[in-house]
Formats: structure tokens, C-alpha cells, sequence
């Protein structure tokens, strides 16, 4: 199988343009877009911080805090006053039998 020079150079081209760049801290927020995208939180903001968006952010609402997801929960680990707090997942501790506003009930774990 012969591959004219002209063929290879497009080739190498069409895969060195495909390749994504990332820079540091990119991620979560093309995670955060996608996630607004999607209706993740029903076409509110995806939160990014300690703090969840007063008057916006519902419970479990899906969040980011350190560069992880998180969900919107009361606590006041955060000193956000009576804003919801954002929690990551892994400070999380989640009862999937009881559900709030059709996702697993979480909360903070103690001590966490």
C-alpha cells in the first residue's frame, strides 16, 4: 500500500489540529458549560466557589468547589450565611433512598 507525500502531510495536519490543548483549570470549566448545557440543574447556573448562587441554587443542585463536582447542600462549614454551601462529592454522604428534588438526599459528612 502506497501513501503519496501530499496524502501523509494532510494526515499529520488533520490529527496535529484535532488535538486538544489543555491548560491548567480548563476542565471544570468546560465540565461547568457542558453541564448548563446538558440542564443540569434545570437551566440554572452550575455554581463554581464555596458559596452556591443565592436566591438561584436549589438543593442538591450540582456544583464545583476545588476543582470538583459538588452538590448545593445546607452547612455552614463555608461561612456562606444562609446561601447553600457547595460540598464536593468526596465530603459527601448520600441516602439514595430518599430523594430531593429527584436526586439522592446529601449531606455534608462530620467531620469532613
Amino acid at each position: 500500500m502506497k501513501f503519496s507525500v501530499l496524502t501523509t502531510f494532510f494526515t499529520l495536519v488533520a490529527l496535529a489540529s484535532a488535538i486538544a490543548i489543555e491548560e491548567y483549570g480548563t476542565p471544570v470549566v468546560r465540565r461547568e458549560v457542558l453541564l448548563e448545557r446538558q440542564g443540569a440543574n434545570e437551566n440554572r447556573p452550575v455554581p463554581t466557589g464555596a458559596c452556591c448562587v443565592a436566591a438561584t441554587s436549589l438543593k442538591e443542585d450540582v456544583c464545583f468547589n476545588n476543582g470538583q463536582s459538588g452538590r448545593c447542600v445546607p452547612d455552614s462549614v463555608n461561612n456562606c450565611g444562609t446561601t447553600l454551601t457547595c460540598i464536593e462529592d468526596s465530603r459527601l454522604t448520600c441516602d439514595a433512598a430518599v430523594l430531593e428534588r429527584g436526586r439522592p438526599t446529601c449531606r455534608r459528612t462530620p467531620g469532613a
